[in-house]
């Protein structure tokens, strides 16, 4: 972990690539903030792991010896943001290695709604347990809760679990491992559509990327104008030579889509009304869709939806959203394993 000495105002405002040591530890990911933080062989890694645990989870042995491997350690799931995949997930995926877990639901359950600031509520979780999961609604106030906790005297790593409007790393994370396995060949080469609330969907910038770890990957955001993905992943998706094009006609670019990432409108961020000018019928996708897309493209969401995906595609089998977010507790558990330098003893297990 490198040790830094600014302050918070002034680490906050370097570029994430010069962050990212300072949330290492030997060589190692130690708290997980950023898809920047993963590289192809790290991705790899972990999904091989994800597999790994999912054949050992099916037997009462296998699942007996997972429960051993961190039966010492102990989890604070600190979501006072409103989730129940992402939550669940993180829950399950605790249990399934042994961890016991505490949470927190709401901070008017807490020393906050006392004058305890957010830090020091933090802090005393640090005092009982040996990973802190969060879910924040201020934007940075994860990566800020990590920064605090590198520099305390006993430090625990922190997993972000959504903080704003920032990125959403772990989603990204089973978002390319249902891409990897739904895909013949994986991700390289393919085309991928994003569809929907792009401006406010901490889940296709997260995303985003992650694409500079494959090869060939074209990229499509069909959005609404007012809801266009921000200038700094245009950005980003350019440093790295990711082709994209952007348009609000679903249909044009359908037909050549491996993978189509639909998201909801997220008018619950709204400001001025954004939301209430968009007509939704441009961006969603139905059954009749099905006959036009390849045979092989698979039809992706984060969930919650709306009426973006009609329940009538859930039949069809290139629906792998049910998939998807199954997906999350396999491959956050491979996280956390990684995170407490299991991953040998589950990959070396016969």
């Amino acid at each position: 972990m490198t040790d830094v000495t600014r302050n918070w105002e002034e680490f906050n405002s370097t570029e994430v690539s010069a962050k990212i040591p300072f949330f290492t530890k030997d060589g190692r990911l130690y708290d997980c903030l950023f898809a920047q933080q993963f590289d192809r062989a790290l991705l790899d890694r972990l999904f091989t792991l994800a597999n790994k645990l999912r054949a050992t989870a099916q037997t009462k042995e296998g699942a007996d010896f997972l429960l051993s491997l961190l039966s010492h350690k102990r989890a604070m799931l600190y979501f006072v943001q409103p989730s129940t995949r992402t939550f669940l997930s993180f829950q399950n995926a605790c249990h399934l290695l042994g961890l016991k877990t505490s949470e927190i639901r709401d901070t008017n359950t807490s020393s906050e709604i006392k004058g305890e600031s957010p830090e020091d509520s933090v802090r005393t979780f640090s005092s009982y347990v040996d990973l802190i999961i969060m879910r924040h609604p201020v934007p940075g106030f994860v990566e800020k809760t990590a920064w605090v906790m590198n520099r305390a005297k006993r430090p625990v790593p922190v997993i972000s679990g959504g903080s704003g409007k920032d990125q959403h790393p772990t989603q990204a994370l089973l978002d390319v491992y249902t891409l990897d396995s739904q895909l013949e060949g994986g991700v390289d080469g393919k085309t991928i559509v994003m569809v929907g609330d792009l401006k406010r969907g901490r889940t296709v910038r997260s995303l985003s990327y992650l694409m500079k770890n494959y090869k060939r990957v074209k990229l499509y955001f069909v959005s609404p104008p007012q809801l266009r993905m921000e200038k700094d992943i245009l950005t980003f998706l350019s440093k790295h030579t990711i082709p994209y094009r952007e348009t609000d006609d679903l249909g044009s670019v359908m037909r050549e889509a491996d993978a189509i990432y639909m998201t909801r409108i997220q008018d619950e961020h709204d400001v001025a009304g954004e939301s209430r000018k968009v007509d939704y019928s441009k961006f969603q996708f139905r059954a009749e869709h099905l006959a036009v897309i390849k045979k092989t493209c698979i039809i992706m969401h984060p969930l919650p939806r709306r009426e973006e995906i009609e329940v009538e595609v859930d039949e069809d089998d290139r629906a792998v959203y049910w998939r998807q977010e199954r997906n999350g507790m396999w491959v956050r558990a491979a996280l956390i394993a990684h995170l407490f330098s299991v991953e040998d003893e589950i990959l070396g297990r016969k």
